[in-house]
């Protein structure tokens, strides 16, 4: 039976005393950690982006937030209080659409059969009441036994990337803003603009005016017409470093879709590499 990867507010407060249930806060920011600290979901165990979700190295190389090694993931999950049992929800400040995603990306393609993003994250939750602590706070170490040794879902590489590019049958989506899309703006790397061909279909149209996730029935029908009876196996997905995303992949798989390829190094590898200007 396929998992829902969304949940809502009310249903966490439902399932809030299993002992299975584990709840990740992955806020990103330069104060990320402090502002954990101050307030978070209660039971919530705090994930660093740059420090469990990413090997950071070369940006030239891999983009500026690489998947680590999977062995050193799976050894992160067991460090986190994570088993094959535990019923993962993960939450963000920005309603799913950065670190959120992309941990609940990397549990999928690890295997874990039970992960969800909370609908409209640590903002939406505080608005219904949710209970809040502050302070740290921790779950029991594991060992995490992985069923499989590498990751499970699809993706490509800057090489695949650019075949694709010059491939018409092949559909390279961009999801950031429109602004950073066209090169009007770039905030974080040394180069604005997309890859060529690249289309764009911001992660923030998966969203309502409320910051939760649009229907399924309603996701389906805006991608199915914007795919163009396009296989998954011919659709990547990128976004500035691979983060945001998968903030869009969880909005297919949400919506019934079987995933397409993500491109981890993105555009900030890309724009390292090809001279873009």
């Amino acid at each position: 039976m396929k998992t829902n990867s969304i949940i809502n507010t009310n249903e966490l407060y439902q399932i809030s005393n299993q002992s299975n249930l584990r709840i990740f806060d992955v806020r990103t920011g330069p104060n990320a950690k402090e502002e954990y600290q101050k307030k978070h979901l209660k039971n919530a165990v705090f994930v660093d982006l740059n420090h469990h979700l990413a090997e950071i190295d070369d940006p030239k190389d891999g983009g500026r937030h690489p998947l680590p090694k999977f062995g050193y993931f799976i050894k992160t999950l067991g460090r986190l209080g994570i088993d094959k049992d535990s019923d993962v929800v993960i939450y963000d400040d920005k309603n799913g659409a950065n670190a959120g995603a992309r941990f609940w990306w990397m549990l999928k393609a690890a295997g874990h059969k039970k992960v969800r993003v909370l609908n409209g994250g640590l903002q939406f939750a505080e608005s219904q009441d949710y209970p809040l602590a502050s302070g740290d706070e921790s779950y029991p170490e594991t060992e995490y036994i992985s069923e499989v040794h590498d990751w499970q879902l699809p993706q490509v590489w800057i090489d695949d990337v650019k075949g694709a590019a010059e491939n018409p049958e092949y559909l390279i989506v961009d999801v950031r803003e429109s602004q950073r899309y066209k090169g009007i703006t770039e905030p974080i790397d040394l180069v604005a603009g997309h890859i060529p061909s690249a289309e764009n279909f911001p992660f923030s149209d998966n969203l309502d005016e409320n910051g939760l996730f649009k229907s399924p029935e309603i996701l389906n029908e805006k991608y199915t017409e914007f795919f163009k009876n396009r296989d998954s196996n011919k659709i990547i997905f990128h976004c500035g470093s691979g983060v945001t995303a998968c903030h869009s992949l969880l909005a297919l798989d949400y919506a019934g879709f079987e995933l397409p390829n993500l491109y981890v190094g993105s555009w900030s590898e890309w724009s390292r590499n090809f001279d873009v200007r």
